[in-house]
Parts: structure tokens; C-alpha cells; sequence
């Protein structure tokens, strides 16, 4: 068994040597923690990364579509042209003309009404009525005006519903829409594959006899040869993750719609007015005349991006659907209007990814909440300013996902930081809380940034006052007892005494043998003289609180038949340097000084003087602080071990009654 002394100062013999004594506690767990204070920032790349892995799967799963669309509706609604096409006319049959004509209308009815358009010379005309059986009377008169090279017809494919009898395929055209998941019309349908070819759209069809006169034709793309390009514009094909989309059914030849107005597309005339002749012939004179239902009984009515602010007839009729989509076709072959452009996939990663780094790296950089706060509405509002910017260009690009990420990222980064900081200041009450008062930890924590620099405590020259405690004839007692008797037998004196050590905020640096270094003014710097007392007035009375503490123990020890205990206590207040030792494997909290060392010869001095069973020693630099608040007992000037000076040393012996003098010798 190593001697008492061997044992409390095995760690300190190259210290003697220089006359400086060192004591410490680990601190290697606890820096380690702190060397990563800036984990958040130095991560922000790979949370960035994790958010951009976790919207791509989002996507993939379609959970995003919903919010793009009501973006897309959104943007739509922005950019409407208010003016109608003058290219285009309506003959609109409402509910007034269904009451006076009856429905279905008979084939006489619409045979007039296609003589009476006819004699004004209109460019095509599109009947947006099914006439799969005749509706007589009048079929025959319905034949006669179905020869006219100008008439395009429909079929519902869909529906397989038949065209009119006797109309050439190149006049047939299909009028089936492509409604979204949310019911709203977004998507023009150009092409569909049949059993006997391909079928062009209605739209389409009227669109090509309009452009044909100008010398307009539908060819393949020089740079895509399987995209139709009418004039300089080639119809970029749907595909099922194009913009916003997210698996879509992207069978035939689909674009994207752009509609031109909420406002009706074009002039609308009703069937009463072409029949009773009361309508504008250069209103029909060269243009693209569109018969079809608007009456609500008919139920021919779509939702379309305009709806969410319609509060009266919300819904869009089929025919005018059919015209937005006509004009479309023509804005973009005249090159008025271009057609809608979509990124690659590998391009919209890159522009999660961008956003979700904006917003990490807002996180990490920017610690104050409402600067945070304000940088990160501003980057969420910076994508939809580019995202519309964009859209005014006709190019459709992801809007939710980069908020999302720009939001979920920085969030990330805020709650890793959070928990880090969380995990940090657990450390820090689990290292410093268990060995000083729960208010010096906690001062630790408020003052990390400045104590604290690259996960190191940097020395610091501060005022300190060092308290060194020893039991009495430890090696004797630990010769009559187990090792197992002997631990318990220490920790509960440790428990003790450490309690007193916490509640008068003090720090224990170190557990040596049977003994204990604490300090009483680290790590926070104490600056002025009333501090430095402060700390010297809370050591002593620690002192004579474990001495209270120690007589309640030993009553307890002996009554079961364990030894007692006496105790030496040494106090010294001067200054020190306080910091980090050691390297990047092992760091340590370590205080140096010749104030460690004086403490410590204070509890070892005269160790035959015993007048109680936990005697108290301090110097004279800690006397002056206590400032007669305890009853002293001078012992005067006496050498110490490893000291040229004689020091002079004052044994405390209780807490100062106002009454009792003062018992100094000069």
C-alpha cells in the first residue's frame, strides 16, 4: 500500500521540483464535447444533403404534387391576359337558347346556324356538339353543311362516342380533357394513339386550318424529331415529372395548358343571335368560330386554376376550355406567347439541393432568432420571387420543395445545434454540477463563447481561493479495514463534504487519496475586491460546514462501529492561472500556482496540532478578506515545506459572535 503522501502527491513531484503545484480534473470529455460547438455550422452541408435525400423521396411519392399545383394556380391567376382573342368567336348555346330549342337541338337547328356562319366567310368552324344519331327534322339540310371543308367535328374517345357520319378523319377531332387528381383542368391534350392511327385534338385540328392559310404547317423538330413544331414553336412534350407534376399519366402527346384569361377568351355571341342574324359578320369574317354548351344543366362545366377565386359560376365550360386551348396553340406558333419550358430531373435536384443549402447555411451562420428568422423568410421569399420570375418566362419549375428545403434545413441545423447544445450543457452539469454548486455550472455555460475558444479553456491569470482537505492517520485507518469497507467508508466522508463544497459554490478540482482540491473563484474571473472576499468569506465557512458536517458523520460512523474521522483543512487566497493542459488525446482543467501550493502546505503544516476534529488553517492573504468575520486563533509567522518565506497562519475557529473581540496577535 503506497503511503498517504506518496499517494496525494505522486502527481505533483516535477511540480515541487519548480516550486508550483499542480492539481486537476479530467476535462478531456468535457472539451471534447465543446470542440464541436460549431457542429451545426460545420454540418450544415450534410443536413442540407439529408433534407434534399428526404424531399426527392417526398417527391417520388407524389406527397408534394397537391402544393406545386396550387403554386402553379397561383401564378397563373397572376399572369392572366385580361384581353380575348380576337382570332376567335364563341356561339355560346345557353340555358335561354336549350328553353327556346329544346335539347339535344335538332340537326335542322344547327344546320341553320352553320349556313348562317357559313355566309360570312369564317376561316374553320368547330362544332363542340356530339351528332353521333340524327336528331331530326333537318338531318338531311345536317349533311349538306358537314361537307364544308371549313367544319371540324368531335369524337369522345373516351366515351366512345362517334363523330357524325360521313365527316373525313382529317375533320375529326377529340374533345376529351385531362383532369388532374384535384379535378382542375391544367393540361392540353394534343395527340392520341388508336387502333387505326393517331388522332389529332380538336383544338388542334382548328388551330392547323387557322395557321394553314398563313403558310403555318405541323412538321417534327430539327432537334427533336418526335416533338411537333408549328412555326418557331415546338411542343415540348409532357412528361410524368415535368414542373410540379409528380407521376403523372403522361400517355399521348400532352403540353402544358396556359390559359389566357378567367375572363371569357373570346367573344361570345349566343345561338339566338346567329340564328335571328343579329351578329357582326367581320365578328365571323376569317376568324375561328366555336360552337358549344356554356348552359350549367348540361353539366359540361370544368375547374379550372381560376376557380378558387370565381365566387359566381367558378367552373368553365368544355367550350371554352376548348378555345384557351386554341388560343395557346396559335400564341405559340406566331411566336406571341412561348410555350411552357420544364427543367431536366438533374436540374431540379440541383435546385433543391441550392435552397437547402441557403437555408442550412443561414442556420449555421446567423445564431440570433429574429435575424434568423428574417434571413430565412427573406430566402423563402427569394424563391418565389425567382420561381414567378421564371414562370413569367414560361418556364415551370419546383416552388415547394425549395421553400421546403430552404425551411426544413435551416430548421434542421436549428434543432441540431439545439440538441447539441443540449447534449454540451448536460456535460457541463454532469462534469462541473456534480462537483460545484448548480449556479457556478451554470455560469460556466452563460460564459462558454468566452471561456471557451477551439474546444480549449485558455489560461487566465485570476484571484482564487484555494481550499486543500485530508483525513487525519488515513494510512493507520485504511490498514484495519476491507478495500470494500474503505471505499464506502471514503465516499460517504466524499458525499459529505462535497455537498458543503456545492452549496457554498465552490468547484472540487480534484479528488486526491482521502483528500480534495477545491476552488472557490473559477472559472468565471472575479474583478473586483468584493468578489475576491466573497469567495475567501464562502471557503472558510465551507470549512467549518464540513467540520458540522464531519461531527453529524462521525456520530453516525460510531454508531456502527466505524472508525471516526479528523480532518486538516488548509485555505489560501492569490492569484493563479486556470485553463486547459494537455493535447488533443488527454485535455485537462488545470490551476497553477503558488497559491495551489501554499494551500496545500497549510492543510499539511503541524500536523500534531489537532485541537479538534477538523482543523481549519488560513493565511493571512485570506484573513484580510473575511474581514473579522470569524473568531481566528493567530499561530503566527511559520516555515513552511518548500518555502524560503515564512507565512503567517491563522486558525479559524468559528464563525465571529459580534460580542466576542477579536483574538489577533500583530
Amino acid at each position: 500500500m503506497y503511503k498517504k503522501r506518496q499517494k496525494r502527491y505522486q502527481a505533483s513531484r516535477q511540480g515541487n521540483r519548480k516550486n508550483t503545484f499542480l492539481f486537476t480534473f479530467d476535462f478531456y470529455g468535457f472539451a471534447k464535447y465543446f470542440s464541436k460547438i460549431d457542429f451545426a455550422r460545420a454540418n450544415f452541408a450534410l443536413a442540407s444533403f439529408a433534407v434534399t435525400g428526404f424531399l426527392l423521396f417526398a417527391i417520388h411519392l407524389g406527397l408534394l404534387q397537391p402544393l406545386e399545383l396550387v403554386a402553379y394556380d397561383q401564378m397563373v391567376r397572376l399572369v392572366e391576359n385580361k384581353q380575348p382573342d380576337p382570332r376567335l368567336l364563341v356561339v355560346a348555346i345557353t340555358e335561354a337558347d336549350i328553353r327556346a330549342q329544346r335539347w339535344p337541338l335538332s340537326d335542322r337547328t344547327v344546320a341553320q346556324v352553320l349556313q348562317n356562319l357559313q355566309q360570312y366567310k369564317p376561316k374553320v368552324i368547330g362544332l363542340d356538339i356530339y351528332r353521333d344519331v340524327p336528331q331530326q327534322p333537318g338531318y338531311e339540310l345536317f349533311l349538306q353543311q358537314l361537307k364544308s371543308p371549313n367544319l371540324i367535328v368531335i369524337t369522345d374517345d373516351a366515351a366512345a362516342i362517334p363523330p357524325p357520319k360521313g365527316v373525313p378523319k382529317e375533320r375529326i377531332g377529340f374533345n376529351d380533357l385531362l383532369v388532374d387528381s384535384d379535378g382542375v383542368i391544367r393540361r392540353n391534350l394534343l395527340f392520341i394513339p388508336t387502333e387505326t392511327g393517331v388522332l389529332r385534338s380538336f383544338a388542334l385540328l382548328l388551330a392547323q386550318a387557322y395557321l394553314a392559310d398563313r403558310g403555318i404547317l405541323p412538321k417534327s423538330s430539327r432537334t427533336k424529331p418526335a416533338y411537333l413544331q408549328l412555326g418557331k414553336a415546338v411542343f415540348t412534350r409532357l412528361e410524368s415529372d415535368s414542373g410540379g407534376y409528380q407521376n403523372i399519366d403522361a400517355r399521348g402527346y400532352q403540353i402544358l395548358l396556359n390559359y389566357r384569361s378567367a375572363q371569357p377568351v373570346a367573344r361570345q355571341v349566343t345561338l339566338a343571335e346567329v340564328i335571328s342574324g343579329q351578329v357582326d359578320p367581320s365578328w365571323i369574317k376569317d376568324k375561328i368560330v366555336i360552337i358549344g354548351s356554356t348552359a350549367p344543366s348540361l353539366n359540361d362545366l370544368f375547374l379550372t386554376p381560376y376557380s378558387p377565386t370565381q365566387q359566381e359560376n367558378y367552373k368553365m365550360s368544355g367550350v371554352l376550355i376548348h378555345a384557351q386551348m386554341v388560343s395557346q396553340i396559335l400564341n405559340a406558333a406566331v411566336g406571341e406567347k412561348p410555350l411552357f419550358w420544364f427543367w431536366d430531373e438533374w436540374m431540379e435536384v440541383l435546385w433543391i439541393l441550392g435552397w437547402a443549402l441557403i437555408g442550412g447555411s443561414l442556420a449555421a451562420y446567423f445564431r440570433r432568432p429574429l435575424v434568423l428568422s428574417i434571413l430565412e423568410i427573406g430566402a423563402i421569399a427569394l424563391v418565389i420571387l425567382s420561381c414567378f420570375y421564371l414562370f413569367t418566362q414560361h418556364g415551370w419549375v419546383p416552388i415547394a420543395s425549395p421553400i421546403l428545403a430552404v425551411s426544413i434545413a435551416g430548421g434542421a441545423v436549428v434543432l441540431n445545434r439545439s440538441y447539441t447544445f443540449y447534449q454540451q450543457q448536460q456535460m457541463v452539469m454532469k462534469l462541473l454540477g456534480k462537483n460545484t454548486s448548480p449556479e457556478i455550472a451554470a455560469a460556466f455555460w452563460q460564459h462558454r463563447d468566452r471561456l471557451l475558444k477551439s474546444g480549449k479553456l485558455p489560461g487566465q491569470t485570476l484571484t482564487a481561493t484555494l481550499l486543500f482537505s485530508d483525513i487525519k492517520d488515513f494510512s493507520t485507518i485504511a490498514e484495519q479495514m476491507s478495500p470494500t469497507v474503505l471505499l464506502e467508508w471514503l465516499n460517504e466522508y466524499f458525499s459529505a463534504i462535497a455537498q458543503e463544497v456545492q452549496v457554498h459554490h465552490g468547484i472540487i478540482n480534484k479528488f486526491i487519496g482521502d483528500g480534495i482540491m477545491a476552488v472557490f473563484g473559477v472559472p468565471i474571473c472575479r474583478t473586483t475586491p468584493e468578489e475576491i472576499a466573497q469567495d475567501a468569506y464562502s471557503a472558510v465557512a465551507c470549512a467549518l460546514a464540513m467540520g458540522d458536517r464531519l461531527q453529524e458523520l462521525n456520530s453516525q460512523l460510531l454508531r456502527r462501529g466505524l472508525p471516526t474521522i479528523q480532518m486538516r483543512i488548509g485555505i489560501f487566497t492569490g492569484p493563479v492561472v486556470a485553463g486547459s493542459l494537455g493535447g488533443k488525446d488527454r485535455l485537462e482543467y488545470g490551476i497553477i500556482g503558488d497559491s495551489v501550493n501554499i494551500a496545500s502546505r497549510l492543510e499539511s503544516c503541524c500536523k500534531d496540532l489537532q485541537p479538534s476534529s477538523c482543523r481549519v488553517l488560513i493565511a493571512r492573504e485570506t484573513f484580510v478578506y473575511i474581514d473579522g468575520k470569524f473568531q481566528v486563533e493567530y499561530w503566527g509567522p511559520i516555515d513552511l515545506k518548500g518555502r524560503r518565506q515564512s507565512v503567517e497562519i491563522y486558525r479559524v475557529v468559528s464563525k465571529k459572535d459580534e460580542k466576542q473581540p477579536q483574538s489577533e496577535k500583530t
